[in-house]
């Protein structure tokens, strides 16, 4: 029988190693886009609605070290809306001595921003994203949004910035991080934001945790667009938890 190539048992990983496993490249010049999805078994990227709902600690524990490892956590108003999403809580101390190593962190320990993709800006201001952060959220928009709601949502302590005309392309959102010098992208959702970006060629590695259950149901994969495309990827590592939970990590060929 044949050993599986890269597989490693995360119990026996402290968070120095797990940090060197999902390490960014050193000295980007560019945004390198990072995914990170939950799955179960039979590919549902939701359980009662939410991905939350398939969540398992060795998942949280790669969750947590990806915000750590990361400058922007980007979403799409969607997801920002059905997870309820507050701003990331990060270790200081560690974002720190990642940033000291070249692999990620900040180096004043501050967290990533989370940066919403909304061609309409319709977000409510009163929303945990501005109401529990420790960081300015970005609201990645468009000139025609509504320039009432942009507003609200800049009283509201949101950087807002307009990323295309009359819609946010994923190329308009990478060059609107880069030119914050936001180059470890870290994309927590949804499916159709990661699917445009998918579409778009601007995807470099995803992580994908297949949690040890099956749902049924009705619920979506975790990516979709407008047309099927193939790109080849790469393993890069499995990790393997105890209770069934995989954890794997691919790189774009």
């Amino acid at each position: 029988m044949q050993r599986i190539h890269n597989a490693i048992q995360l119990t026996g990983l402290n968070r120095e190693d797990l940090a060197e496993l999902y390490a960014y490249p050193t000295q980007l010049q560019a945004p390198w886009v990072r995914a990170n999805f939950v799955s179960s078994i039979d590919g549902s990227a939701t359980s009662g609605d939410v991905s939350e709902g398939l969540g398992t600690p060795a998942d949280k524990t790669v969750f947590m070290m990806l915000r750590e490892l990361a400058d922007v956590i980007v979403i799409g108003a969607g997801t920002a809306r059905a997870e309820n999403y507050g701003g990331a809580r990060t270790d200081p101390r560690l974002r720190r001595a990642l940033y000291d190593r070249g692999i990620g962190g900040h180096r004043d320990g501050a967290p990533p921003p989370i940066a919403v993709v909304t061609a309409s800006a319709a977000l409510e201001p009163g929303a945990r994203l501005f109401t529990d952060t420790e960081v300015a959220p970005l609201v990645i928009t468009t000139a025609t949004a509504p320039q009432d709601r942009k507003q609200q949502l800049a009283d509201a302590g949101a950087q807002v910035i307009a990323a295309g005309g009359v819609a946010v392309t994923p190329e308009g959102l990478l060059r609107a991080l880069a030119d914050l010098g936001l180059h470890r992208v870290l994309c927590e959702g949804g499916p159709h934001l990661f699917g445009e970006l998918l579409e778009a060629d601007a995807v470099d590695e995803l992580c994908v945790t297949t949690a040890p259950v099956l749902v049924g149901g009705t619920a979506r994969r975790i990516s979709l667009s407008a047309h099927e495309f193939r790109t080849s990827m790469m393993r890069a590592h499995i990790l393997l938890d105890d209770d069934g939970t995989v954890l794997t990590r691919w790189t774009r060929r």
